[in-house]
């Protein structure tokens, strides 16, 4: 009897943790509200977020520095 209750409360504790991690995800990848500069506002999915950034990276480090006199 212990057994089957220790087994029945792990699996409401799994159900709890599952339900609530799955909410987390649905949150963290649901579209971002992203101000405008005119005022309005505009949803951005974060993979569109992420690769924009990584361009914006890309970019800087791939422009050339000016060489100063002394190099």
């Amino acid at each position: 009897m212990r057994i089957v209750f220790g087994v029945l409360s792990l699996l409401v504790v799994l159900a709890i943790v599952s339900w609530q991690a799955r909410t987390q995800v649905k949150a963290v990848s649901a579209p971002a509200v992203v101000p405008m500069p005119d005022g309005t506002t505009q949803r951005i999915h974060p993979k569109q977020i992420e690769q924009q950034y990584k361009k914006a990276l890309e970019d800087a480090m791939n422009t050339a520095r000016p060489r100063s006199a002394d190099e």
